[in-house]
């Protein structure tokens, strides 16, 4: 198994760094998953559904099973977020730092809003890390603010901004269609105590449990893949910086895909666009060299599979950039097949090992059976000022797992608490009982603190890690 890792040559230093963040890299995930499972089964919970136990042990196996077939977009969203030549440029010491500070950061604030019972976004706590330690490293190199995509940036702070105002309006609306559709006032009461509901509305509130249980997995845990693959390629790039394991049909489809893109820039490139076509030749020119001739991934020398990727990434950015700005008149069959094309150049570095899955997996899984009750709390009693009833607990939790698929197919991570918590309130708006002013506003205080606060602690971290940490190659 070991060289399946593929960490052969790695120094030993460098192997015990890894191993460090590795471990911490689990630590945020199982943080993670007790620190948001009380989003999946306060409802179940508080409405008799099922047993506490037996609703945190669904939960845990459904977010192992979300981490495990989710797929890996919004792996990839993470991973795009903080450009990783940072990690390799400034060295592994500086590597480890900005590791280390971004995970312990969001392991800080996740912990501390856990403890106070504070339903806050673990996607929020990991974005304000890594924006953090992006700033404060490009600050550091002299190039302020370059740190950050800030592209990618702002379309996951969108998402993020989005998602709990969509989770509250139609929370709210699909409550008002319930009562309108559905003749049945048991449903919009509180459950009276120790008796489980009928059993179709029993049945549907276990499968929203459980949908939104393997949603939360396949976004929220696929940031943990992010991270850690953030960790592989950074602090061991000859290993991870391409998938070492692609096969040989995956790398001559990616040797074909060159020459069909070198044939779409010699039909139809624009004088006008001759800097950026001269780019994507260059880049082209680059893989042409380190691919052809090459039956695997794994023959490329260890020294020059970063650059590889540097070289594809900047190929795919320059190609998208040309697309967007119309520079090479395709017509909308041509733009389907070279963005094809370029998919099939992103397999060579959008990807996540089986092994990596599976730890984050099971750390998401452990972390879900433990700490949820002090969040329970405060989402089943302390959001609005009347026991959540039967249908509010179902209209929060099918709008939560629908807008969490969503974001998922979409590549950006939302967060799970957000979503739910506000869902939770607009259907307590639309009953008419009415919000707890003093939670909402704890909650809404942790969400905008929770970015700079995140930022600011993350990126002193990495100054402070960086300051102390033995420079390394």
């Amino acid at each position: 198994m070991w060289p399946s890792l593929h960490l052969e040559g790695v120094a030993g230093g460098s192997l015990v760094l890894l191993a460090v963040c590795v471990v911490i890299a689990l630590a945020f995930e199982f943080v993670n998953g007790f620190h948001d499972t009380a989003n999946a089964v306060a409802t179940v919970i508080y409405t008799n559904s099922l047993r506490p136990r037996i609703a945190v042990a669904l939960s845990g196996a459904l977010n192992f099973l979300g981490v495990w077939l989710g797929g890996i977009a919004v792996a990839m969203g993470i991973v795009r977020l903080l450009p990783v030549e940072l990690l390799v440029a400034q060295g592994t010491s500086a590597g480890l730092a900005m590791v280390l500070a971004l995970l312990c950061a969001a392991i800080a604030w996740n912990l501390g809003t856990w403890y106070f019972g504070i339903p806050a976004s673990s996607s929020h706590t990991l974005i304000g890390s890594i924006l953090g330690v992006g700033l404060a490293s490009s600050w550091a190199a002299g190039h302020p603010g370059q740190g950050v995509n800030w592209h990618k940036a702002q379309e996951i702070g969108l998402a993020l901004l989005l998602s709990p105002l969509l989770g509250a309006t139609v929370a709210g609306l699909l409550l008002l269609l319930m009562r309108r559709l559905v003749q049945q006032p048991a449903l919009f009461e509180a459950p009276k105590a120790g008796a489980p509901p009928p059993p179709v509305v029993r049945g549907l509130l276990v499968a929203t449990c459980g949908a939104v249980s393997f949603a939360h997995g396949s976004n929220d845990g696929q940031k943990g893949v992010g991270i850690l693959m953030l960790v592989l390629i950074g602090i061991v790039p000859s290993g991870y910086a391409l998938d070492l394991d692609a096969d040989r049909a995956t790398v001559v489809a990616a040797q074909g895909a060159l020459v069909a893109i070198e044939q779409t820039l010699d039909a139809h490139a624009d004088a006008a666009a001759a800097a950026p076509v001269a780019e994507a030749r260059a880049q082209i020119g680059a893989l042409h060299a380190a691919l052809d001739a090459r039956g695997s991934l794994q023959e490329i020398p260890a020294t020059e599979r970063f650059p590889v990727r540097q070289a594809l990434l900047r190929l795919d950015q320059s190609l998208g950039a040309l697309t967007e700005a119309g520079a090479l008149g395709l017509s909308e069959a041509e733009a389907a097949q070279l963005q094809s094309h370029r998919g099939v150049l992103g397999r060579l570095t959008a990807y996540a090992p089986t092994w990596v899955l599976a730890a984050i997996a099971c750390a998401l899984g452990v972390g879900t059976t433990v700490g949820w009750q002090r969040i329970v709390v405060t989402v089943g009693e302390k959001i609005g000022k009347s026991h959540l009833t039967y249908a509010q607990g179902a209209s929060a939790e099918l709008v939560a797992a629908s807008t969490i698929w969503l974001a998922g197919g979409l590549g950006l991570p939302v967060s799970t608490t957000h979503v739910l918590s506000s869902g939770v309130a607009g259907t307590m708006i639309a009953q008419g009982s009415g919000v707890q002013a003093g939670t909402v506003r704890t909650i809404a205080l942790a969400w905008v603190l929770t970015l700079p606060v995140t930022m600011a602690l993350s990126g002193g971290l990495f100054l402070a890690l960086r300051a102390v940490l033995p420079v390394a190659g």
